[in-house]
């Protein structure tokens, strides 16, 4: 019943821009949290950058100042902005979202991941 849907992933030049997507299909009472992952061929999963409830905001010293978390609380969706992208960045990318849902009480749901791939 509850599902995160991701999108924005791709094929994208060194120095270029991607915007990634991730709306959830359930009803949030209240966010604890809302982040994004990724994780590289033969690497762990790493956090990239988290919005808390209040709004605030973290991120993975790789990625500062290029990668900016972003929520739209009224449509149950969190997106990730990245810009000036590296080869390193090349990873599969999945969303999280740790709330209290309507129906479905407090949950921690992942999505199913997008991948972004970044080479000239």
């Amino acid at each position: 019943q509850v599902q995160l849907v991701e999108s924005g992933g791709g094929l994208v030049q060194p120095g270029g821009s991607l915007r990634l997507s991730c709306a959830a299909s359930g009803t949030i009472f209240s966010i604890n949290a809302m982040g994004w992952y990724r994780q590289a061929p033969g690497k762990e999963r790493e956090l990239v950058a988290t919005i808390i409830g209040g709004g605030r905001t973290n991120y993975a010293d790789s990625v500062k100042g290029r990668f900016t978390i972003s929520r739209d609380v009224a449509k149950n969706t969190v997106f990730l902005q990245m810009n000036s992208l590296k080869p390193e960045d090349t990873a599969v990318y999945y969303c999280n979202v740790d709330a209290l849902w309507v129906r479905a009480g407090h949950l921690e749901v992942w999505g199913q991941g997008t991948l972004v791939t970044i080479s000239s």
